[in-house]
This record gives structure tokens, sequence and C-alpha cells, in this order.
């Protein structure tokens, strides 16, 4: 199986050149965490989290309308193929300690994002089947009296 098969294909992404504030809006109103920052040829080049913009902005005490995305996003941002392996995407997040990677083509567009959760969503229902099978070929139980 691959990363294609799981991942959201849906990304809500942001440009570096953008303000943190219209990033915060965005964010508010598609009611995510997580933004991928692209560039004009659509390759993902960074990463802005609900956590930057508290870290980076807020707690600094940075103006929002006057910050841009380039300035607080997390750069040299870790990438998977869509036609890589489920583990291999594992082990990138742990590699990268990341709960979610941004998905590309053979051409290194954006074309999905791969969460944590999408792989325990997979592993969960994967194994709900196991025990499903598991039940349904055991012995049955002797009534003993």
């Amino acid at each position: 199986m691959t990363v294609a098969s799981i991942c959201q294909r849906t990304v809500d992404t942001v440009r570096p050149t953008e303000t943190v504030l219209t990033a915060a809006q965005r964010m508010a109103s598609r009611c995510v965490g997580t933004l991928v920052v692209v560039g004009h040829d659509e390759h993902p080049i960074g990463i802005l989290t609900d956590r930057d913009l508290a870290l980076r902005v807020v707690a600094a005490g940075a103006d929002a309308q006057a910050t841009t995305v380039a300035d607080v996003m997390s750069g040299e941002v870790a990438v998977i193929s869509d036609d890589a392996s489920i583990e291999a995407a594992i082990g990138a997040m742990r590699t990268h300690n990341v709960r979610r990677l941004p998905v590309v083509d053979a051409d290194r567009r954006l074309v999905g994002i791969v969460s944590l959760e999408d792989v325990l969503g997979l592993l969960a229902r994967e194994m709900a089947d196991v025990g499903a099978f598991v039940q349904q070929t055991a012995p049955s139980k002797l009534a003993t009296s």
C-alpha cells in the first residue's frame, strides 16, 4: 500500500509572502492547525503550524500584519513521494520528528498530505479486520454442563 492511498488530497496552503495574520485567518476559517508553504511552482518549501504562530509571533510580540509566513515558517520541510510505502512514511515521520508530511508527485509538486492520524487509522482498520478474521475462524466453544 502506498502513501497515495491514504493521504488527504485537499491541502491547505499558504505563500511565503503572505502575512501571518492572513495565514492565521485561513487556519481559523478552515479549522486546521497546519498550512503547507508552497512556492510559485507548487513545490512545498515549508510548513506553518499554529504552534509556529503562537511561539514565533504571539509570544515574540511580533506584528501579525507585518510579519510574513517566510519569517516564521519551519523550512527544510520533509516530504514523501506519493508512491512511497506506508512504512516509509512512518520512518520519515520518526526520522524528522514530525506528525505530517506533504506528499509530492514525481515532479515534486504538492499532491496531498499524510498525517500520523491517517497512518493510525489505516492500522486500526487492518487490526479490526484481523480481529474479525480470528473471531470468524476460531473454533466454537463447547458448552459444558
